[in-house]
């Protein structure tokens, strides 16, 4: 205070006292933050230099948590692939089985769970997305990851449409035909004919005539030779033990029921119309050949298209431990210009906590001389 007088050495020592205590403070600040630079004011070269370092380290940090989001996406697209490439196993499986029965009511049946594989196909590629973003979903999903803040360097990821398992530029694996139920008839005798009556009684047909029924392959799948005791009910057994027909017999008129294209040949001049219904995109040898074909060329394109991902998975990842470790060595960089020397500066505390209570004595000591003209009294 102004009008307060102090002697010159009282006024030293609280001098020293006060500039003590300011250095205290400043070593307790370097202390609790652990840097020696807090602000312009104590080095401004290594505070700015050490600000544009950490900047540049907060910035790589954001894009290296979209690096991992993208490590992610492209890790459930390749989970996608696998599963799809799974089911494509069990779409050939299918293929083989078919091939090997004869039955066109089991390659029929093979044919539907064949569809339904194509099915599943689609719906794991449309649930492969992560975040919103779908690389088996097509167009709108490529993905775009930058590795470094000005945006000069960067991987562009084209996505591929396996959400539509028929797509030339997919998978090319089109839905197989189902068979559909179709139905002939034959006259076999007369409207008052009945099942025990001989077929030789029908003008159509004479003894020794050869009723074969093919399927179409050409296969023959049941045959009967016309004897003198031969009944319209034993060609209505022959019908009826084949896998998929039956028959409904009723005036001379048998109704064939067939789950598939049934031909009839005749060395007689009894003539029977092949069934009006359709045949399962396995009935033919052909047909199961294509299907093996194309599942061959899918398996190729998926796995043509898991290396690609692959390959961009490696890069992403090389480029985000990289930018992990360019981070690290800014952050370091920024600390060897700011960080404190802990045991230097708690040595200098320590020093001035001595030199701080010797001040206070030594103010104490002046003190007391300047006390000495009150003992004249």
């Amino acid at each position: 205070m102004a009008d307060i007088t102090l002697s010159s050495a009282v006024r030293s020592n609280l001098n020293a006292l006060q500039a003590t205590s300011q250095l205290m403070s400043g070593v307790q600040e370097k202390l609790s933050t652990g840097k020696s630079v807090n602000s312009a004011l104590d080095n401004p070269n290594s505070f700015f230099t050490a600000k544009g370092l950490e900047n540049r380290a907060s910035d790589l940090s954001s894009l290296l948590d979209d690096m991992g989001q993208s490590v992610q996406t492209l890790q459930a697209a390749d989970k996608g692939i696998e599963a799809i490439s799974d089911l494509v196993d069990a779409a050939k499986a299918k293929a083989n089985q078919a091939s090997q029965t004869s039955s066109q009511s089991e390659r029929a049946q093979y044919a539907e769970e064949y569809n339904e594989l194509l099915t599943q196909i689609e719906d794991i590629a449309k649930d492969s997305g992560y975040k919103g973003k779908n690389l088996l979903g097509g167009t709108g999903n490529d993905l775009s990851v930058t590795f470094n803040e000005d945006g000069s360097s960067s991987l562009s990821i084209s996505a591929v449409d396996y959400t539509d398992s028929s797509s030339s530029t997919g998978l090319a694996l089109s839905d197989l035909t189902e068979a559909t139920e179709g139905t002939t008839t034959a006259t076999v005798g007369s409207a008052g004919a009945t099942t025990t009556s001989l077929l030789t009684d029908s003008a159509s047909i004479a003894e020794g005539d050869v009723i074969s029924l093919t399927d179409v392959n050409g296969t023959e799948v049941g045959s009967i030779t016309v004897e003198a005791d031969t009944t319209i009910g034993d060609l209505e057994d022959l019908y009826d033990g084949i896998d998929g027909v039956s028959t409904a017999y009723a005036a001379g008129v048998i109704t064939v029921t067939s789950d598939f294209v049934l031909s009839s040949d005749s060395s007689g001049s009894l003539t029977v119309a092949d069934t009006d219904g359709d045949d399962s995109g396995f009935a033919s040898d052909s047909d199961i050949d294509a299907a093996l074909s194309s599942l061959k060329s899918a398996q190729d394109t998926l796995r043509a298209q898991a290396s690609t991902f692959g390959t961009n998975l490696s890069i992403v990842e090389s480029r985000q431990s990289f930018t992990n470790d360019i981070i690290n060595t800014l952050e370091e960089g920024a600390g060897m210009l700011t960080l404190a020397d802990t045991n230097e500066e708690g040595a200098n505390l320590l020093a001035l906590q001595t030199q701080q209570s010797l001040a206070s004595t030594s103010l104490s000591l002046a003190s007391q001389a300047d006390q000495n003209v009150l003992r004249l009294f």
